[in-house]
């Protein structure tokens, strides 16, 4: 069909009248969630009762209300030939219905049935004889005139055909913050988004393969099809830093879905601001899984079954003793139990009673329960719990092991060689107290360890960890911690990790992640990342040490341009670069070395070009420090001086896996600008 063909004029005519109606039927469910609000109030039958339906009523119009004008389908499916409508499902966002029990206009995407929408193919239809797809015009509400195209594809007549459509989508400009994809999921993205609930999932994809969008519609599809189980629990998405939670801000909202939890495992477990910073050396003992180790047994030490003699417990004018074999014992039972430490205490005090009451019931008969209750809160019971197990702060625990040596050595023995235990011990001022002490940010991965040995924190029902591969094996087991009871969706890409703890092979972080049988699955099909962008950092891909496939693009419209810059010309080939980039759709970004931005910034304002950072998504131009760059994307990127942001780690650090993410995160057109010899 072409665009002055009738019968594509009427079909785009019928399917405007369709959304046109879908737009009314939708308005008016809006408005009907929030009468349901004001008379479910009155209708219930306990103030109980009508607290929890009133929340579930309001939270429902507020995720009405909250959804982003657009386009309310982008797809159709036909299982029977011909056009008729009555055999026709919508595919969008969404289901919009005129009634609960009226077939629905709007089929969500999450719905099994849509399922065939991502998965049916020619050779297995799935019962689908016709497959459309709708072109929206970029940035339309779902006004008529915003359904420019369509097009179909007839699986029951074994057509099969690339979708011109889901080609403009994908390679549409990207000014602003990320999209979701539901229009244009592919089948092995499909299989991921929708694994069960329970399946832990490590994803190894090649930049541009949307790793980070299966992450996140995956999240919307449990919300969707286990919804009480997700929010009694939870779901939490882990981004690497707050400009990549920016990025990704607006993708569950567009998908209906609200209230999920966005953050950095660094604000998960601040407990402290941090003020200092350790060395290379000190931040990597820090995190390394043997020193979860040492602070077990750095906590534990505080343990003395011996520490106090036999009790005597008051009872009236009575006194029960337990002697002090009997009180050792329990301690020592308790202690090879393995709970958490302050629910090991707790259980000491209840053996305690236990013994107590036993004596007492052999002599006199059953005690009441408030008789246990004054036993329980008896002062020597406490005192010898004091004694024994001692009440203990993760901050008291950490700051003695990182500044007594011989509170280290003793825990550290036959772990750290005395390097390690050296780089550990503080040489700045030593704290009068853990009250005064500073905290580095390796720090508060101690804290957080030593804080889920005292008790299990507060767990989610599902995480999504994105750039999975920078964190160390400590902070491995602080997500762990928080997913004890449910599943992760790990998501990262080996070749860039960055940190210098990064990960080299996938099954040791599963393995820290407490999820050793997770299986991994690889994307290296770039949707995303053009041809000519992706063969350069193919060449620099070669020099890594990790063993992941080579990616490969779907895309040959990008362009690479390698600009090479004279002495002292180097900040004028930049400002030349986005001036032309300028010239063009999209977003344009200059990447350096972090030393280099501000001067970098500086110098496109002083040539009429305004640069915001990298926390601003909206922003046309952007300069963005290299360290912060991953996981976001731009139209045009200006990777400035490559050697340079390769030097930037240090020589010991994964410069060459910084330049690999830098390289990736042009979608359209990059220009490399370099004065001095290329890495690559």
């Amino acid at each position: 069909m072409t665009p002055t063909d009738p019968a594509l004029q009427r079909a785009l005519d019928r399917e405007r009248a369709h959304h046109d109606h879908c737009t009314t039927v939708f308005a008016a469910m809006v408005d009907g969630a929030q009468e349901h609000v004001v008379t479910g109030e009155d209708v219930s039958a306990s103030g109980a009762d009508a607290e929890v339906l009133g929340y579930r009523l309001r939270s429902r119009a507020e995720e009405l209300r909250e959804l982003p004008e657009g386009p309310l389908f982008f797809g159709r499916l036909d299982f029977a030939a011909g056009e008729d409508p009555e055999r026709a499902l919508h595919i969008g966002r969404l289901r919009i219905t005129e009634h609960p029990a009226a077939p629905p206009l709007v089929v969500d995407w999450r719905a099994p049935v849509s399922r065939a929408f991502y998965q049916a193919t020619a050779e297995d239809p799935r019962g689908v004889a016709v497959r459309r797809r709708f072109g929206w015009a970029p940035g339309g509400r779902g006004a008529p005139g915003d359904l420019t195209g369509l097009e179909d594809e007839h699986l029951g007549r074994g057509e099969s055909r690339a979708s011109d459509i889901v080609a403009r989508e994908i390679e549409r400009p990207r000014v602003g913050p990320m999209r979701d994809i539901a229009a244009t999921i592919q089948p092995e993205q499909d299989d991921l988004v929708r694994a069960g609930l329970t399946t832990t999932v490590c994803v190894q994809g090649a930049p541009g393969t949307g790793k980070t969008a299966v992450g996140l519609h995956r999240a919307a599809y449990l919300l969707y099809t286990h919804p009480r189980r997700i929010r009694r629990g939870g779901l939490l998405i882990l981004g690497p830093h707050p400009a990549f939670l920016s990025y990704i801000a607006e993708v569950l909202p567009a998908l209906g879905e609200t209230g999920v939890r966005q953050s950095t495992l660094a604000r998960e477990i601040a407990r402290h601001p941090v003020t200092r910073t350790d060395g290379a050396h000190t931040a990597a003992v820090k995190h390394d899984a043997r020193t979860a180790e040492v602070l077990r047994r750095a906590l534990y030490a505080r343990v003395d079954p011996e520490a106090a003699g036999p009790l005597a417990v008051p009872d009236g004018s009575y006194r029960w003793r337990v002697p002090a074999e009997a009180l050792a014992r329990i301690v020592a039972d308790v202690r090879a139990e393995e709970p958490p430490y302050t629910v090991g205490r707790e259980r000491v005090r209840a053996r305690i009673v236990r013994y107590v009451q036993d004596s007492a019931e052999r002599r006199a008969g059953p005690r009441t329960d408030a008789w246990v209750r004054r036993v329980e809160r008896a002062r020597p019971i406490g005192a010898h719990l004091d004694a024994v197990w001692p009440r203990v702060r993760p901050e008291e625990v950490v700051a003695r092991l990182l500044t007594d040596s011989g509170a280290l050595a003793r825990a550290a023995d036959g772990l750290l060689d005395a390097e390690e235990q050296e780089a550990l011990l503080r040489t700045d001022r030593v704290p009068r107290s853990w009250k005064s002490a500073r905290w580095s940010a390796a720090d508060l991965v101690l804290l957080d360890e030593v804080a889920g040995l005292l008790e299990h924190p507060e767990g989610y029902g599902h995480i999504v960890v994105d750039e999975a591969q920078d964190l160390s094996p400590m902070e491995c087991r602080a997500v762990a911690r928080r997913s004890a009871f449910g599943s992760l969706t790990v998501l990262g890409d080996l070749a860039q990790g960055t940190t210098p703890w990064a990960a080299r092979s996938w099954p040791d972080t599963l393995a820290h992640l407490g999820r050793p049988d997770a299986a991994v699955v690889p994307l290296t099909t770039g949707f995303r990342v053009p041809q000519a962008v992706v063969a350069l950092a193919n060449r620099l891909l070669e020099r890594l040490d990790v063993d992941v496939p080579a990616a490969r693009s779907l895309r040959g419209d990008g362009e690479l341009a390698i600009r090479p810059a004279g002495p002292g010309r180097l900040t004028g080939v930049v400002v030349d670069a986005v001036r032309a980039a300028l010239a063009r759709e999209g977003s344009v970004a200059v990447v350096a070395a972090d030393p280099d931005a501000p001067r970098l910034r500086d110098a496109l304002a002083a040539a009429g070009i305004p640069a915001a950072g990298p926390g601003e998504p909206d922003a046309r131009v952007a300069v963005v420090p290299a360290s912060v760059v991953k996981g976001l994307e731009y139209d045009h990127v200006v990777a400035v001086e490559p050697a340079a942001i390769a030097e930037a780690e240090g020589p010991d650090g994964r410069g060459l896996h910084r330049l690999y993410v830098v390289l990736t995160r042009a979608v359209s057109r990059l220009d490399v600008v370099h004065a001095r010899p290329l890495p690559f």
